[in-house]
């Protein structure tokens, strides 16, 4: 168990043995469903333990060049690789570090068709569809919202699908369930099985919460033998959320407490806009170690962010005992997605990134600082 009383702050924290835990339950899906798992790095990016990761999954996926680059250095394998767009200067590096190309749209497709080799090696090429179905609410996190731009709709397919294409690849689900994975596969399965007999694999994208406590492991198991029997097809899944999921934490430091018209607010030496974005874009109430919802007899505060920007805070807590100047306010689970979409706005100083190992000690593997902020501008 972390000794917060060490991690210097701020800092985010991964828990080594949590995250094993979470690799090992979905390695046992893996191998249980006989299907492929891959890291996708826009939720999971902490390239220092990508050693550990391969030793239990099949790859990982990239979104973009770099992300690509980063999982052939540090994983040591290719990427499965798809972008809404791919910059005519980059595809050629792009198909260095590929394993697979998954094209937005069939103009992608067409456009780089004929370059899916690499030194003599053949890349699989794909194509992400749209089902038109998800039970995503957020707009903001719905690929498959009306109009989307990320994928292909059935109506354009009416004439079929282009020779060549080995994979279809959907992604419309966010944190969610095996149940609601099994309403999507029949939207899929409907706009799309005809051209499951030209195909070699599909991708059910990520969104898949398998770690979880209460998601229902044998019904997605069930779900993915099912369609491999049905279909015969090399199943993906590739999960952001799940391999990190409830791993670690963002540790932070009460730097002052105001109290303007009885509202007190602890503002802390990290920023809900620089490092955790979500809990304004979602949005959603992170949790907050011994906090709870307002109580009328305890001791209540919103918490605030360091930038100068109006919104950085969240509306009040409450804690068993009143906060102080110096003391920690420790935010749970902020390792999935919340460290990939950090940025230095303000100025603010960005935290650092930490292991609490599995023998009890701590390893801090980033110290960022002003180099770190300048470099990012011109």
């Amino acid at each position: 168990m972390i000794e917060y009383q060490k991690i210097p702050s701020p800092a985010f924290v991964l828990e080594e043995k949590l995250l094993r835990q979470n690799l090992e339950l979905i390695r046992g899906v893996q191998e249980r469903a006989g299907v492929s798992i891959i890291l996708a790095l826009k939720g999971f990016a902490m390239w220092k333990v990508f050693p550990t990761v391969a030793n239990y999954l099949k790859g990982a996926t990239a979104s973009s060049l770099h992300e690509a680059r980063l999982i052939f250095e540090e994983m040591g394998v290719r990427a499965h690789t798809y972008s809404p767009a791919y910059l005519a200067s980059e595809f050629e590096e792009i198909k260095r570090y590929s394993s697979h190309i998954t094209f937005n749209s069939l103009g992608q497709y067409h456009l780089y068709k004929d370059k899916l080799t690499d030194d003599g090696r053949k890349i699989s090429p794909g194509l992400r569809v749209n089902p038109e179905y998800s039970e995503v609410e957020v707009d903001l996190y719905n690929p498959a919202a009306k109009g989307s731009r990320l994928g292909e709709a059935p109506d354009n397919l009416a004439a079929g699908l282009p020779a060549g294409i080995e994979g279809l690849h959907f992604h419309t689900l966010c944190e969610s369930s095996s149940y609601d994975l099994e309403k999507v596969l029949v939207a899929f399965e409907k706009h799309f099985g005809r051209f499951f007999p030209q195909l070699k694999w599909v991708n059910f994208g990520g969104g898949h919460l398998m770690t979880r406590k209460g998601y229902d492991i044998d019904h997605l198991i069930g779900l993915l033998k099912n369609f491999r029997k049905q279909y015969g097809l090399e199943v993906i899944l590739e999960p952001g959320s799940a391999i990190a999921w409830e791993t670690g934490d963002l540790v932070s430091t009460v730097l002052d407490i105001t109290d303007n018209r009885s509202i007190k607010t602890a503002i802390v030496d990290v920023s809900f806009t620089a490092h955790m974005p979500d809990t304004l874009e979602m949005p959603y109430r992170p949790r907050i170690m011994g906090a709870t919802d307002p109580q009328p007899d305890k001791p209540t505060y919103r918490i605030g962010g360091v930038s100068c920007l109006a919104g950085d805070y969240m509306e009040a807590y409450s804690f068993e005992e009143e906060l102080q100047v110096g003391g920690q306010v420790i935010f749970k689970d902020m390792i999935h997605y919340t460290m990939v979409k950090t940025s230095t706005f303000n100025g603010v100083k960005h935290p650092s990134i930490c292991i609490w190992r599995e023998d009890d000690t701590l390893e801090v593997l980033r110290v960022f600082g002003y180099e770190d902020f300048k470099g990012r501008l011109s």
